[in-house]
């Protein structure tokens, strides 16, 4: 059993809605099955690349927001509210119970409402004024699925939003960690939301070329580290995590899932879009993550890589794993099966990385058959879990999270 870094914190509840399924534990038994969930989106049809991985559909229940509140709300804020139940439920806490004022929640998102902007500008143009829904603005703001959330549960703590890109999930559990350890409130509701899969969004990815232009085989698209890749396939999805003070898990008799034992923050300052080359920044990220949890790089069993299915960053983050990591820890690359949830994926790889180490089980990588044997002439050498899943034992585990602008989040989940 590894210690108890000093400046942990135990993550003991999960909530998560996903391509994958609805619910953490049907999430968790997509991503082992290991085949991507792509496909194509009636509702981008004569965009340029018109496939996504979309959330199943949801039974009346599990999609139930209550009070009349659901109109009011933006999609990403929807699935933030009922991802932080189910985190909230699984952590065994009480909302009518606890003292709200010492419950923070931090929310990422990327792109948060714009779904609605695009519809509703759509109105504007087409009818006039009196066609744009009073709710434009609520529906809109990054801040309103940590409004939401907070409104829903009763929590009076501190509160923030968090806007990485596609680091948000991950930069809100950084946040949130420390607000822990800073004595500001007892619990920490936190991850990240997106529903930003539109017609204009979409083809904007795609004409920045950023996207997988498979659109005749939508489910071979998103291929993380295999040599053809060619773009990430977009998404939606959610995530929020319970973190508690370690010693307060442990007096209400909860071990956890996994201890979130360090994180680190850099950024490139090299460009809007592209990783900074060679990836100095990014493993400035991961060392400091380590070194926050007091462990080296030797100890890393498993990476959780960002992983997107992109030529660029999937060459920068390997030659990264393989310089700082060379003893050859497991990797996996969610987003082979969910694709690329943007702000949430942050979120959801944590969560992804916490339920590993609970079962010891690594999933899959999605469309990667064998380890590539490398990508315009550089190896790898990374170890990439393939084809099943991979039964290990995981005492230390890291999850890389990149945004743009140049965003590096690094977290160190442990066993508790």
């Amino acid at each position: 059993m590894t210690a108890v870094p000093h400046r942990a914190v135990a993550v003991t509840g999960l909530g998560m809605i996903t391509p994958a399924g609805v619910g953490r534990e049907a999430t968790w038994a997509g991503v082992r099955r290991g085949l991507s969930t792509a496909a194509t989106d009636a509702e981008l049809k004569g965009c340029p690349v018109d496939f996504s991985c979309r959330i199943p559909e949801m039974s009346p229940e599990q999609a139930r927001i209550g009070g009349g509140k659901a109109w009011r709300m933006g999609r990403f804020t929807q699935l933030a509210v009922l991802a932080a139940r189910e985190a909230v439920a699984d952590a065994g806490l009480d909302p009518a119970s606890w003292e709200g004022g010492r419950v923070a929640v931090v929310i990422g998102s990327g792109l948060a409402g714009v779904a609605h902007l695009e519809t509703q500008t759509l109105r504007h143009h087409q009818g006039g004024p009196d066609l744009v829904s009073p709710a434009l603005v609520p529906m809109l703001i990054s801040n309103m699925a940590a409004g939401e959330v907070l409104l829903d549960l009763g929590a009076r703590g501190p509160s923030m939003a968090t806007e990485t890109a596609c680091a948000s999930g991950a930069t809100a559990l950084a946040v949130a960690r420390d607000l822990l350890l800073s004595g500001a409130c007892d619990i920490a509701v936190a991850g990240g939301t997106e529903a930003a899969v539109t017609p204009v969004i979409t083809t904007g990815f795609a004409r920045m070329g950023a996207l997988s232009a498979r659109v005749a085989a939508p489910g071979l698209a998103s291929r993380p580290f295999a040599a053809d890749r060619d773009g990430f396939v977009i998404a939606e999805g959610a995530a929020v995590l319970v973190l508690e003070r370690t010693a307060d898990a442990a007096a209400r008799g909860r071990r956890g899932y996994a201890h979130l034992s360090g994180a680190g923050l850099t950024s490139d300052a090299h460009h809007p879009t592209a990783p900074s080359p060679g990836g100095e920044h990014a493993e400035a990220a991961l060392r400091a993550a380590l070194a926050q949890a007091g462990l080296s790089p030797a100890d890393v069993d498993h990476v959780n890589a960002h992983g997107t299915s992109t030529p660029l960053n999937d060459r920068t983050e390997a030659e990264l794993i393989a310089r700082v990591l060379p003893h050859g820890p497991s990797v996996t690359a969610p987003k082979g099966v969910l694709g690329h949830s943007l702000g949430a994926a942050g979120a959801v790889e944590a969560a992804l990385t916490a339920l590993t180490i609970r079962d010891s089980r690594v999933a899959p990588i999605a469309n990667l058959v064998g380890c590539p044997a490398g990508s315009g002439g550089a190896g790898f050498g990374i170890d990439c879990v393939t084809d099943t899943v991979r039964e290990q034992r995981i005492e230390v585990a890291v999850s890389h999270s990149f945004g743009f602008g140049g965003h590096n989040v690094v977290l160190v989940l442990t066993a508790p």
